[in-house]
């Protein structure tokens, strides 16, 4: 049988948990934009790097990005079907129900992380967390598949290829869709006076 994977090296715990670490937080973000709910956002993460440990452990650890970023979007996805569902049933029985609270989950604000804020005066740590926000909820704006290519390029650091081969489409697309998103983000920014 033989082939790639056996000239590869398998992965040890240490290489495994050095990646779950390192991923986590981004991960994480990545989930929030799409679920728009933190706890949500969380067991999506948890739920993947179980997965992933479960199923792909032992693979080489150069695999991990691609196989982790595969299995994340499919946990969101099941998310996102789970959530339509409930909401065509919550939808349907609150037509019954006369004393309807009208409580709504709120679109969840991202704020900037304060290590990513490194300017000199408050005055600059202001800004540049204010426009990191901005930058955010430009992002979580953005349709799905264009956050998703858009995020595993530029924060992920993942190439075309890779990207491709996790979002389960041709390189084509991929470009397509960070290019759309870069250009709707430049926009969008733009037109709050932000420029980059």
């Amino acid at each position: 049988m033989g082939g790639p994977l056996k000239d590869q090296a398998l992965a040890s715990r240490a290489e495994l948990s050095a990646f779950l670490a390192g991923v986590e937080k981004r991960a994480f973000k990545h989930a929030a934009y799409a679920l728009r709910n933190d706890d949500a956002a969380l067991d999506a993460v948890q739920d993947a790097m179980l997965k992933l440990s479960a199923s792909y452990g032992e693979r080489p650890a150069g695999e991990f990005p691609m196989l982790f970023q595969r299995i994340l979007q499919n946990v969101i996805y099941d998310a996102m079907r789970r959530r339509k569902v409930r909401n065509a049933w919550v939808t349907l029985l609150s037509a019954f129900s006369p004393d309807d609270d009208g409580e709504d989950d709120p679109l969840d604000t991202l704020l900037a992380d304060s290590d990513a804020t490194r300017a000199d005066t408050p005055h600059g740590r202001y800004e540049q967390a204010r426009t990191l926000a901005a930058i955010e909820r430009e992002i979580a704006r953005l349709p799905h598949r264009q956050r998703e290519a858009f995020l595993m390029r530029y924060w992920e650091e993942m190439d075309i290829a890779e990207t491709a081969a996790a979002m389960g489409c041709s390189e084509g697309s991929v470009k397509t869709h960070c290019s759309r998103a870069a250009q709707t983000l430049a926009a969008a920014l733009k037109a709050k006076g932000i420029v980059l």
